[in-house]
C-alpha cells in the first residue's frame, strides 16, 4: 500500500498571540472508524506567546508526550512537580486515572511544541510523571529514540514509539526497523520539505505508512517525527484527548 497523506489539522486559536493550536486526529483520513491510530490519539501542534499561562486542567488516561521545538515552559502538576521543559529537556505525563497540570510559557520568544497524546494499554493505571534531558536539540541525520515501552528514555505505557530527526537538505534515510512486527507508522513534518516515495509532505502534514517502511528525502533542511505502533497490541480507546472520538 502506498503512503497515505494526511493534510493539516484544525486551527484553533490565535496564531500571531497568545495561543494557537492545530490539532491532528491521524486516523480520520483512514475512515476506518477511529479518530486515531492504534495507540497513537492525537497530536496538538501549538504556539504561545511568552508569558501566557494555560491554566490547571485534567487528564485521564492519556499518556502525553511534550515534544518542545522552541522557547521554554515551567511545568506544574497535582504530584507537585515544579520543573522547566526545554527543546532539550521533555516530558512524559503518563495521566492514569487522576492528574492535573499548568504550563507556564517563559521568555523571551514564543514557545513552539507537538503535545502528542498516545493511548495506553489500560485504563485507571497509576499517575506518574517522567522529565528527560536529550543533551541536544536534535538529532542531525541519525534518528533518536525519544519515547517507548521499554528501555527508551521516556517510558509509554502501550505499544508506541517516538522517533525524531533533523534532516539536512539533499539527506535520504531508510524509517528504522520496525519494533514490532506488523507494526504500522505515521511520519509527521515539524518543519522542512520531504518525500516519501511520490507524497510531498510539507510542515504540518505527514503520512499513513501501513507496511512501517520506506525512505524519507529532505527537498530542504527538516525536522521529522516518526510514531510507530503495534495496531494488534491493547490499547484503551477511552482516554480524555487520546481517546476515540467516535466512541459512544
Amino acid at each position: 500500500m502506498q503512503p497515505l497523506k494526511i493534510k493539516h489539522g484544525s486551527k484553533r486559536g490565535d496564531w500571531n498571540g497568545g495561543f494557537g493550536v492545530e490539532i491532528l486526529y491521524p486516523g480520520l483520513a483512514l475512515n476506518a472508524g477511529d479518530s486515531g491510530i492504534g495507540a497513537i490519539g492525537r497530536i496538538d501542534r501549538a504556539r504561545v506567546s511568552a508569558g501566557h499561562v494555560i491554566a490547571m486542567h485534567p487528564h485521564r488516561d492519556d499518556e502525553i508526550l511534550t515534544y518542545m521545538r522552541a522557547g521554554a515552559m515551567l511545568h506544574r502538576d497535582s504530584m507537585r512537580n515544579e520543573e522547566s521543559i526545554t527543546n532539550t529537556r521533555l516530558m512524559m505525563m503518563n495521566a492514569g486515572h487522576t492528574f492535573q497540570h499548568e504550563e507556564e510559557m517563559l521568555g523571551p520568544g514564543a514557545t513552539e511544541a507537538l503535545q502528542i497524546f498516545l493511548r495506553p494499554r489500560a485504563p485507571d493505571l497509576t499517575p506518574e510523571v517522567q522529565f528527560h534531558d536529550f543533551g541536544e536539540a536534535l538529532s542531525r541525520d541519525a534518528w533518536r529514540l525519544l519515547a517507548g515501552p521499554d528501555g527508551a528514555p521516556l517510558q509509554v505505557r502501550a505499544q508506541a514509539w517516538v522517533q525524531d530527526v533533523r534532516l539536512s537538505a539533499g539527506t535520504s534515510l531508510a524509517l528504522p526497523r520496525p519494533q514490532a512486527s506488523g507494526a504500522v507508522r505515521l511520519i509527521y513534518t515539524f518543519g522542512g520539505v520531504v518525500g516519501i516515495e511520490s507524497i510531498v509532505l510539507h510542515a504540518g502534514e505527514s503520512a499513513y505508512l501501513a507496511d512501517g517502511q520506506g525512505t524519507v528525502s529532505a527537498q530542504s533542511e527538516a525536522d521529522v517525527v516518526l510514531f510507530t505502533t503495534d495496531p494488534g497490541a491493547a490499547v484503551f480507546k477511552g482516554g480524555m484527548f487520546s481517546g476515540n472520538v467516535f466512541a459512544s
